[in-house]
């Protein structure tokens, strides 16, 4: 899975990196936090958690465009964790953060979006934990280590996506900005060798070269299963870092700071496999 990255690109960087022809990251829009979020949506964020507001890329007419207008590129600011139109309960994204590329194609949940509101999600990469085979916490379980991924290129992410409009019936007026909530999934996919030590899930990360047909609503079927079925194993690199990272609170670039062997315990290397510091 995906429960957590590092969204710290400020807006404008994001405009001119995938080329967003919109940016409406100011339009009012619901959110799902009842409390304010910090930082504040649409600052750099090195804690990205859901049920926040994130930078998404999306391919659609702007709002308020006549029927039949062409899509334009945007950047909104869209909350993390999908609710598909005939959810009851806006709750329910709490549990879909994440979708399975084998399968969005085909769950009620997904199939919708995957056909027609795919996205791109920007990140500078993303944290996962590694149970220890060796060390237990003290609860008795698995002591879990968190690892920081990105691109070993340096480059942007984009996450592939899919996002999703609810209504809130509850607001007769459907030009009210609270009558609408858009949220979004990250799509995952089985994690490459080396990252399959520490989590056998990863985002489905795609390479600029097919980030237009992505986003494109007319892109066919069978490309879409294609670009769900992208693989590029070597593109990354991972390393340990703080604990700090579990608390959502924390944040800022002091997270992304790499540990050294000597305050690991029970941690496997991704590259030999082997078990450092074991006690």
């Amino acid at each position: 899975m995906c429960g957590r990255y590092a969204a710290t690109k400020n807006q404008g960087d994001l405009v001119e990196e995938f080329e967003v022809e919109v940016d409406a990251t100011g339009e009012p829009a619901r959110a799902v936090m009842t409390h304010q979020q910090n930082p504040p949506a649409g600052q750099p964020d090195y804690n990205m958690a859901p049920t926040k507001k994130a930078p998404v890329v999306m391919s659609r007419p702007p709002r308020g465009a006549d029927d039949g207008a062409a899509p334009v590129r945007q950047l909104r600011l869209v909350n993390w964790g999908l609710v598909p139109s005939w959810a009851k309960d806006v709750k329910i994204g709490n549990r879909m953060i994440n979708s399975r590329a084998d399968s969005v194609l085909e769950k009620p949940a997904f199939k919708r979006a995957a056909k027609s509101r795919r996205c791109l999600v920007p990140a500078e990469g993303w944290y996962e934990w590694q149970k220890s085979p060796t060390e237990m916490d003290a609860k008795g379980k698995p002591r879990k280590q968190p690892f920081y991924t990105h691109r070993a290129d340096g480059d942007v992410m984009a996450f592939a996506g899919l996002y999703e409009f609810w209504r809130d019936k509850a607001i007769e007026d459907p030009d009210d900005a609270e009558a609408w909530l858009t949220s979004f999934t990250i799509i995952t996919t089985d994690a490459e060798p080396g990252l399959d030590r520490i989590h056998d899930r990863q985002p489905l990360v795609l390479e600029r070269s097919d980030w237009a047909a992505w986003l494109d609503p007319e892109t066919d079927e069978e490309t879409v299963r294609r670009l769900l079925a992208f693989e590029e194993p070597g593109r990354f690199d991972a390393y340990p870092i703080s604990t700090e990272v579990n608390n959502t609170r924390n944040n800022g670039p002091d997270l992304l700071l790499p540990l050294s062997a000597e305050e690991l315990h029970g941690v496997v290397d991704i590259v030999t496999g082997e078990v450092v510091g074991a006690r």
